[in-house]
């Protein structure tokens, strides 16, 4: 292949460059919806952006190691934590999940859209993902069902499965992992241009059982 990190990294340099602030500012929903319930414990956040969830999650008493390619992303997210007294429970970490993956095993691991405007191998970095989780934590995916009005700038054949092609592409042992919920949801969305859509969600909590790891 031909230096997928170099372009991959230099593509979210520059959608992040693109503009002061990308994302909202607020905490995804579905994270916010599964997780409200929770406890705080140790949280991995994959592809985490300008840190929004991260924030929301150690806001609530959780340990977070958030995750993305961009150091601009990474930048901004810490300054916020920062300016919000978070910087001591969110660690943010540099990484290309095409190539590394984090140490160490979480109570939760959260991967939201994590799409890509250049290839990605999204099923092995979930299996890395699910992988990570610990006896009694929970793996929540939450993707894009179809491709949003606004994401023309898809340069790659992209496929977007449904949430029960996304948790056979995981290849977990049924005996070990418990489906909480897998299932696709309508919400409302704005577009990076304010432009609004009906978007269809891929919802996917997974309980990795008690007792032996694989």
């Amino acid at each position: 292949m031909d230096t997928p990190n170099t372009d991959a990294k230099t593509t979210w340099e520059q959608h992040y460059g693109e503009r002061d602030r990308v994302w909202s500012g607020r905490v995804n929903v579905r994270l916010a919806e599964v997780v409200s319930t929770h406890k705080g414990g140790a949280a991995l956040d994959l592809g985490c952006g300008e840190g929004a969830d991260a924030c929301w999650l150690a806001e609530r008493g959780w340990t977070v190691v958030a995750v993305d390619i961009s150091d601009t992303a990474l930048q901004r997210a810490a300054k916020d934590a920062d300016a919000r007294g978070l910087g001591d429970r969110i660690e943010f970490v540099q990484h290309d999940l095409s190539d590394s993956f984090p140490d160490g095993t979480f109570d939760l691991v959260s991967a939201q859209f994590l799409h890509s405007t250049v290839p990605l191998d999204r099923p092995r970095i979930l299996r890395h993902a699910a992988d990570a989780v610990r006896p009694n934590g929970l793996l929540l995916i939450v993707d894009h069902a179809g491709p949003p009005p606004w994401g023309s700038k898809l340069a790659h054949h992209h496929e977007f499965p449904g949430p029960d092609e996304v948790v056979g592409s995981l290849e977990l042992n049924d005996a070990e992992w418990e489906r909480v919920r897998v299932d696709a949801v309508e919400r409302q969305a704005s577009g990076p241009d304010g432009e609004t859509a009906t978007l269809v969600d891929n919802v996917i909590v997974l309980r990795r059982r008690g007792g032996d790891q694989r």
